[in-house]
């Protein structure tokens, strides 16, 4: 015993490892792709962060006070304020906030893209009354008269813009401006990803993007008087307004770029997390094949002198050398994968800012500790395992193919799948956070419960599979149903890897197909209009388009809808308003009173009536963001429709409660005359419409695809992600089956010397690998389907009326992971059928 030392293990531990090279790349692999998402996301979003901060350093520079208004959705502060904040002791510069959305349009007409970037115009202001010194320029000068406007210099660029061109700006809610490029200047900190910064002069720009009274905010630089001194005297003449020093701006605005990261932060991890736990089964499940495959190795070990804890370490110093290899490479594959995913995102113009790739010392530590710890505890169970084995019992060859009673661990799954499936049901009666939360806690249980339960489902599950796919190849089937079943540990831990793969593929398929079902649905019952006109998200439907459609001989009517926020009753409450009729655009159900408009009537949601108490014949005073109120009697109440939501007023109301560059539309409905030619009237729309470049003009199936369309891109990004954990899966599969094939070398060559030619070997192992590979997706998809539905069921009230599973995409997995299953066994496959009878047979 004393001749056994720690030093002869090691040794032991480092010759295994370089005996089974293969076997060891594999481990390092799954190891690798696991710590690689995680310190990639760490990276990516580092990068940004440090990018955000150091523009957002830049936006408030200079800045000693901030004025705004206490409430963000207001109509801002006074214009006229400014001379007053001027005339306090210690104030040097006054700059009033004078800014808003754009589209800066080139001469052949196209509207320059910014990738998602923002496209802003704002006022110029001349070194004398900027709170800091304007942007130097390449070429030409600011704006000095109207009509003049200067762009940065990459947004020229992309615009193919010099001084003296001319080009056109569309202000959504001014319409089409002519403008002559003045000067290209070099904006600091922000010109990067796409943005667009056009400046106006600003008597110009607080025509265009104001009111004509009222700022979002007013900056303030003070003249040798510190920022507190100077906020408090600004705050004695205006204590009604919010007050801030410079500091606080620029701490809240991090705060808030700290806020927005974290969700992408928190989003991307979350899929590190499944990688890994993907790749912590496939470890787990690589180390107990080891351990199996080793038993006799490790029973002479005892028998000559090395204890319990010699062994043990032995195996659990595999996993940490595995490990710590495997978090290396991973930290630097992740870099590369940061790296990789920031040019892809740029390549696809989204706007992001550039900057250097940030790896800091937390990077580093996580990668490694996760990976180094992750791979060590996947192996201390089967390491503990065979320290406990008799070496005499070890040595008997039908030890390894015996294992612990599978009883306790399938009655807990059983109890674990009933209580799950019980809070599954009850979480998807209800909606909001608490049926959130219940369906989350009946999911977790569930997976537990599979977790559990697997080794014991996969038998029945695996042996009718396998009567199916057996029957056509005959006693290769039947042998390859044999080997899948015989081991139902091993087999549910190399499937579950790939269910929860597509366990999680499939929710969000169902989420997907439901939401784009509930459009459609939406749009069908809804809108009964010839034709929509919309624009991006951030811009609508331009002011001015509505009334050249309106103008056109074909059209019966062209009715635009708005977004409305007003206070009711000291509540912030969202409504909808409409210029123009809303008979044949929209389908609604009065059920009581009337769909009168006219004056200052408005009609309100069976469900608002009756939480707010808003009979017909009463009287609701609404009050805007620019603080003016506006009775609306109820002239009617209608049935709920998620396109209209809960209240709708007239134009006129829309026009009295919101600001002035609030009013593009959201959409506008188009009904035709009756009898017109629509493919005509298509044309005619199209060429109203031109000038304004962002409308498009769709059909209602159109619409649809343009609203699923973005579905589907999030989906895209989604399922990019999920591939990964689907790819280690598959290398789980690949590797289960090269150490399946090594552990029964012996038999693989008893049965090539009683007269198993090559060919059926190969087709043994692939239907082995295609039984385990169908099995597992079978049960993931069944799993995603329960969650999907449950998961959709709880967010009725956010407009998603429809539960849809897209048997297409189920049907698609299914198959492919057979074909997964047969590419996963190519390899093994092989290597099997390479077995010299003799020497197998021969092997102790």
């Amino acid at each position: 015993m004393a001749s056994v030392t720690n030093s002869p293990m090691r040794k032991v531990s480092m010759r295994n490892l370089a005996a089974h090279k293969v076997r060891l790349a594999l481990t390092v692999l799954s190891v690798v792709l696991g710590t690689a998402f995680v310190a990639g996301s760490f990276v990516f979003t580092d990068t940004l962060q440090k990018t955000f901060d150091s523009i957002f350093e830049n936006t408030a520079q200079g800045v000693d006070v901030r004025v705004s208004t206490e409430e963000r959705n207001t109509g801002g502060v006074p214009i006229e304020d400014v001379d007053k904040i001027a005339a306090i002791d210690g104030v040097r510069a006054v700059a009033p906030a004078v800014s808003g959305q754009i589209v800066l349009i080139n001469a052949d007409g196209g509207a320059v893209q910014t990738g998602g970037a923002p496209s802003i115009g704002q006022s110029y202001l001349p070194a004398d009354k900027a709170i800091t010194d304007p942007d130097p320029y390449k070429v030409g000068g600011p704006p000095t008269a109207p009509g003049d406007v200067a762009l940065n210099a990459s947004a020229a660029e992309r615009a193919g813009l010099t001084v003296g061109d001319q080009a056109r700006v569309l202000v959504p809610s001014r319409g089409i401006i002519d403008v002559t490029l003045s000067g290209i200047y070099t904006s600091s900190g922000s010109d990067t990803g796409g943005y667009i910064g056009a400046l106006f002069t600003d008597e110009q720009a607080r025509g265009l993007f104001t009111d004509g009274q009222h700022v979002d905010y007013i900056d303030v630089a003070g003249n040798g008087v510190s920022q507190t001194d100077l906020a408090q005297r600004v705050e004695q003449v205006f204590p009604d307004l919010k007050v801030q020093t410079g500091d606080q701006v620029r701490e809240e605005t991090k705060a808030q770029v700290d806020t927005a990261l974290s969700f992408i932060n928190y989003f991307l991890l979350a899929f590190g997390a499944i990688a890994l736990l993907v790749g912590t089964f496939i470890i787990y499940n690589t180390f107990s094949m080891i351990v199996a495959q080793r038993l006799r190795e490790l029973a002479l070990l005892r028998a000559v002198g090395a204890s319990r804890a010699q062994v043990g370490r032995s195996v659990v110093t595999e996993a940490l050398i595995v490990g710590l290899i495997g978090s290396v490479i991973g930290l630097l594959a992740g870099i590369a994968l940061a790296y990789g995913l920031r040019g892809l995102l740029n390549a696809f113009d989204v706007g992001l800012p550039e900057g250097s790739l940030q790896v800091s010392p937390r990077t580093v530590v996580v990668a490694l500790v996760v990976g180094v710890v992750v791979t060590t505890l996947s192996a201390y169970a089967p390491a503990r395992r065979a320290s406990k084995i008799p070496p005499v019992a070890a040595m008997r060859e039908e030890f390894a193919s015996t294992g612990d009673s599978l009883h306790v661990r399938t009655i807990s799954g059983a109890v674990l799948g009933v209580i799950g499936a019980v809070l599954l049901v009850l979480g998807s009666r209800g909606t909001g956070e608490g049926a959130a939360l219940t369906v989350g806690g009946g999911a977790f249980a569930l997976i537990i419960a599979v977790l559990l339960g697997a080794p014991a489902l996969s038998q029945p599950v695996v042996g009718v599979l396998g009567a199916v796919f057996a029957k056509p190849f005959g006693a290769v089937g039947r042998l390859a149903r044999t080997n899948a079943v015989r081991n139902p540990r091993r087999t549910a831990a190399t499937a579950f890897a790939l269910t929860l793969g597509l366990m999680l593929v499939t929710v969000i398929g169902v989420f997907g197909s439901s939401a784009k079902a509930s459009i459609n649905a939406l749009v069908d019952v809804g809108v009964s209009a010839d034709y929509i006109l919309s624009g991006p998200n951030a811009i609508g439907v331009p002011r001015g388009a509505a009334d050249a459609v309106r103008a056109l001989p074909d059209v019966q009517s062209a009715t635009s809808l708005h977004g409305v926020r007003a206070k009711v009753n000291g509540e912030d409450e969202q409504g909808a308003s409409l210029d123009g009729p809303i008979d044949g655009v929209l389908d609604y159900q009065i059920v009581e009173g009337t769909a009168d408009l006219s004056g200052n009537n408005m009609m309100v949601s069976q469900t608002t009536s009756k939480d707010n108490g808003w009979t017909v014949g009463s009287t609701q005073t609404l009050t805007g963001s620019n603080g003016k109120q506006y009775p609306a009697v109820v002239a009617g109440v209608f049935e709920d429709n998620q396109l209209i939501g809960s209240w709708i007023v007239s134009d006129e109301a829309y026009r009295t409660l919101m600001p002035a560059d609030s009013l593009p539309d959201f959409a506008v409905l188009v009904k035709a005359k009756p009898g017109t030619d629509l493919t005509a009237l298509r044309g005619e729309l199209e060429t109203a419409t031109e000038k304004y470049v962002v409308i498009q003009v769709q059909d209602r199936e159109e619409f649809k695809g343009t609203q699923g369309q973005q579905i589907n891109t999030l989906l895209a990004i989604l399922y990019g992600l999920l591939a990964l954990a689907v790819v280690i899966a598959i290398l789980g599969i690949i590797n289960t089956l090269a150490l399946s094939v090594v552990e029964r070398r012996r038999e693989i060559g008893m049965l090539r010397a009683v007269g198993m030619q090559r060919g059926q070997m190969r087709r043994t192992i692939y239907l082995e690998s295609v039984l385990i590979a169908v099995y597992g997706a079978a049960v993931g998809v069944l799993l995603g389907i329960a969650f999907g539905w449950a998961f959709v069921s709880t967010l009725k009230d956010q407009g998603l009326g429809e539960v849809t599973i897209p048997w297409g995409q189920v049907v698609g997995m299914l198959i492919g992971s057979g074909v997964v299953g047969v590419l996963a066994a190519l390899w093994p496959a092989n290597r099997a059928a390479k077995t010299k009878p003799l020497e197998a047979i021969a092997d102790l």
